[in-house]
């Protein structure tokens, strides 16, 4: 049987415990915040441009082709919230777009505090839980970077919460609030649904507790969070389910939605899986949530709070683990809220260890931590500012040559954060010089789903991109489904086009005229990304089709 935790014997108050905790929530929020709005040096991600393009009051919807809405809609309150402000002293949206993450990053720690509370009855080690976090990286992206892991996150570290004190506390009003906070979290991102299952089978697995799958608290939640579902199945009846054949597609079963010539199972999936976890939790988180796993197992552990943890942490990372062979591996950030209660699991064991007898195993468990714990941070200051260390990355990577043009992208996963402020002006010169010529505003495109959203939050006036990703053989985005020059031609003919990155033989078979210049983003005298910029003069009414449909429709 495991020993108990116990109190040190130098123990902060509750009262210190709970202030501390607010002093570095608060303090890491205000510093995300100084981050964003003191020249950031990276600017929107891909995807947060396209689920800004999702907020724009025009294409506010009940849902949309791939996410939930909860992600567009809180982007919008960022930016009627913030967005003048932001834009005055920093001279774009990204602060205001960010907000929402800062905010769910904050509300994602005071819930592990309060899970941790529940649970262990240690504040002190709440304490411990939020301080820890905060040296993840995983953490600290998740609380700059606006995509549907912000919310998500959030939703399923108040879920933990709420289911607790629901089950163990008995609490009728916790019920309708964790349907809620689990509808949210479905609203946020499909993959909160896991939430449901892994509960159930805690519940199954509990004796004492297992009455409360027939309860009516119980039932009320599920219809509550159904109930909040609701926007996604109404867009979706609307639109053929075209949600759900992504979803089934991103599963590894695309297969079933058209016939492919690639490989239907990837054996080193698994492998791949496994390695991408360990690189999330740099290793040394990953081997002691696994052993904190092992150690609680359901099967030898006998505190019911325990089990819960561990019940709404494994389902989560094996369902993906199962997956693998089909999804080749997978998004390393898929199986991410596995690791939230698996985090105060961890962090408890991990302080259990520190009551071993042996001297030499407590100093090597406190070494190897605090080279965890500086590993992260240093990470995390990294993948802020990885252009203080570009001297250095730059003499790792080498010479740009003909075949490798641009050879930091290989070391710094931030490369495809920068460049977009560059690309927007390039563009906005092209469009003055246009508008010169008394001709109507060019119409502005992409050839991939991820340059409109890039391209309408950067550029002057915001204008509305479009994308031509389909002819390209990219995949489908929720552009397909608005206004866009592919399947409404006649709205744009004779219009003149700006298109970055558009292939050349496609473009000139549908306009009178194409010219094509190159943009090149430099940081340090490095080159980091590159786009082409092309004018089409005079569009035909419309594009010649393409001889493969992307898949995934």
């Amino acid at each position: 049987m495991l020993m108990p935790l116990r109190t040190p014997r130098i123990a902060l108050s509750s009262a210190s415990c709970r202030m501390l905790a607010a002093c570095l929530i608060l303090g890491s929020a205000a510093l995300h915040l100084a981050y964003l709005a003191n020249n950031c040096p990276l600017d929107l991600a891909p995807d947060e441009a396209h689920y800004w393009d999702w907020s724009r009051p025009e294409h506010l919807d009940w849902s949309y082709y791939s996410k939930g809405p909860l992600v567009a809609y809180l982007i919008r309150g960022g930016c009627a919230l913030a967005g003048s402000w932001s834009v005055e002293h920093t001279g774009n949206l990204a602060l205001a777009i960010r907000l929402p993450a800062v905010v769910c990053g904050s509300l994602l720690l005071v819930s592990l505090y309060l899970l941790t509370v529940q649970v262990y009855r240690w504040e002190g080690l709440a304490l411990a839980v939020v301080a820890l976090a905060l040296t993840l990286p995983l953490i600290a992206v998740g609380s700059s970077i606006m995509t549907i892991d912000a919310p998500y996150t959030c939703c399923w570290g108040w879920a933990l919460v709420l289911g607790h004190r629901a089950i163990f506390r008995g609490s009728a009003w916790a019920w309708p609030l964790l349907g809620l906070v689990l509808g949210l979290g479905i609203l946020a991102k499909y993959t909160m649904i896991v939430w449901l299952p892994s509960a159930v089978l805690f519940l199954l697995t509990a004796p004492a507790y297992r009455w409360l799958l027939w309860s009516r608290g119980f039932c009320g939640m599920v219809v509550v969070a159904g109930f909040c579902c609701l926007p996604i199945l109404i867009w979706n009846g609307q639109h053929n389910w075209v949600t759900f054949r992504h979803v089934l597609g991103l599963s590894g079963f695309q297969d079933v939605i058209q016939p492919s010539d690639e490989p239907s199972i990837y054996w080193l999936g698994p492998l791949r899986y496994l390695g991408g976890q360990c690189i999330l939790l740099l290793v040394y988180w990953f081997v002691v949530w696994a052993a904190a796993m092992i150690a609680h197992w359901p099967g030898r552990e006998s505190d019911a709070g325990v089990r819960y943890l561990w019940w709404l942490s494994a389902p989560m990372f094996l369902l993906f683990l199962a997956f693998s062979p089909k999804t080749n591996g997978g998004e390393m950030n898929w199986p991410v809220t596995a690791y939230l209660s698996g985090l105060v699991l961890s962090v408890a064991w991990l302080a259990r260890q520190f009551d071993d007898p042996r001297r030499w195993y407590r100093t090597v468990t406190a070494i190897y931590l605090g080279l965890a714990c500086g590993l992260g941070l240093a990470i995390t200051i990294f993948m802020h500012h990885s252009e203080w260390l570009y001297p250095i990355l730059t003499r790792l990577a080498g010479e740009p040559t003909p075949t490798n043009p641009f050879p930091l992208r290989r070391l710094d996963p931030t490369c495809r954060l920068r460049g977009w402020r560059t690309l927007a002006a390039a563009v906005d010169g092209l469009r003055d010089r246009l508008k010169q010529e008394k001709g109507p505003e060019p119409v502005l495109a992409g050839g991939s789903w991820i340059l409109p959203g890039e391209l309408g939050v950067y550029c002057a006036g915001h204008p509305q991109a479009y994308s031509l990703g389909l002819l390209m053989g990219d995949r489908h985005s929720q552009y397909d489904f608005w206004l866009n020059p592919l399947d409404f031609g006649h709205v744009f003919q004779r219009r003149t086009f700006i298109v970055v990155n558009g292939d050349e033989k496609t473009l000139r078979a549908a306009f009178a005229s194409v010219a094509t210049t190159e943009v090149i983003h430099r940081e340090q005298g490095q080159p980091i990304a590159s786009w082409r910029l092309s004018v089409c003069r005079d569009f035909r009414g419309y594009f010649p089709q393409p001889s493969k449909i992307p898949r995934g429709f």
